[in-house]
């Protein structure tokens, strides 16, 4: 088994999107190895408390070992931040100062042979689940799943342009042997797209994507996870969340947007009579992006984008 470790993304742009209080209350909603939720705890008081989230096992043992200095004032739970809810209710706690959630998959996960989320490792299973007792896997979802039902989670998912080809070509694959491993993907992927397209960015990657999410269900009720999580913020509380695609990021967007204007009144009306008023301020106009040197020193931080909105 590897030994976790993972980069966290934009460190000091998530610690200063979430403006720290000393003794505020923090939900980390994707603990990872723990590396924002100790930055979390280092920044704030002996009074400042963190719940955190997370499906893998691995990660809950890495952020739990790393965040022992902090003991007493972390509760990591085996949750999908989905269920952030239940996990405030087992915490006893209703509004928090402060949410942080980040998106992305962990460089372990990644490296990881055996979970399969890599195009790079020919002989990883088609596994892909981010809680390993889930029921679904990849290899279940290229094997079983129907022609059409593949095509627009390529489409939608991976907003792959050559989905028709690629799934028909596995269709084909798996009338003759089930796909069993990365590699048998990858070669798939690679024969169904006109080799004038394969430069650049690794052609196998929104396939891959696309797969995981469905896997994982990553977009299922995300619209009202971020519009109920931000909802359960005390006045001057932040809500920071780091996306690694356009899908996530454009929910995001919109639901923040909502809440900042939420009015429902035709444009002609002169004044509002609907009654709604903003929930949020949005403090990042445009979403953040990587430095430079973060970029240099961490690739995977390429396609981040970070958004916060603050609770009025």
């Amino acid at each position: 088994m590897l030994e976790f470790s993972h980069k966290p993304v934009m460190l000091e742009e998530c610690m200063e999107g979430l403006n720290l209080k000393a003794d505020g209350i923090y939900f980390d909603g994707t603990v990872g190895g723990g590396g924002h939720s100790y930055e979390i705890l280092k920044r704030t008081s002996p009074n400042g408390r963190l719940i955190a989230t997370d499906l893998d096992d691995e990660a809950i043992a890495a952020a739990t070992n790393r965040l022992q200095e902090f003991n007493g004032r972390f509760s990591i739970y085996k949750s999908n931040y989905k269920d952030f809810e239940k996990v405030f209710e087992k915490a006893e706690i209703d509004k928090i100062d402060g949410a942080l959630l980040d998106f992305g998959i962990s460089s372990h996960q990644i490296d990881d042979e055996e979970r399969g989320f890599s195009y790079k490792m020919a002989d990883a299973p088609l596994d892909m689940r981010m809680d390993t007792t889930a029921y679904l896997t990849a290899e279940m979802v290229v094997n079983t799943y129907p022609e059409e039902r593949l095509v627009k989670i390529l489409r939608d998912y991976g907003e792959e342009t050559f989905a028709k080809q690629i799934v028909r070509n596995i269709v084909k694959y798996r009338e003759k042997q089930p796909l069993k491993t990365s590699g048998e993907l990858s070669e798939i992927i690679k024969s169904s797209i006109p080799a004038k397209f394969r430069f650049g960015a690794p052609c196998e990657r929104k396939t891959f994507q696309a797969l995981r999410i469905e896997v994982n269900g990553e977009l299922d009720g995300l619209s009202d996870l971020v519009l109920k999580l931000t909802r359960r913020l005390k006045k001057g509380g932040r809500i920071a969340i780091l996306t690694f695609h356009s899908l996530e990021d454009r929910i995001v967007k919109e639901v923040f947007k909502t809440l900042e204007n939420p009015c429902t009144c035709p444009g002609n009306f002169p004044v509002c009579v609907c009654g709604k008023k903003p929930e949020v301020k949005i403090v990042t106009k445009k979403p953040i992006t990587a430095s430079c040197n973060e970029l240099e020193d961490n690739s995977r931080s390429k396609c981040a984008k970070l958004r916060v909105a603050e609770r009025i």
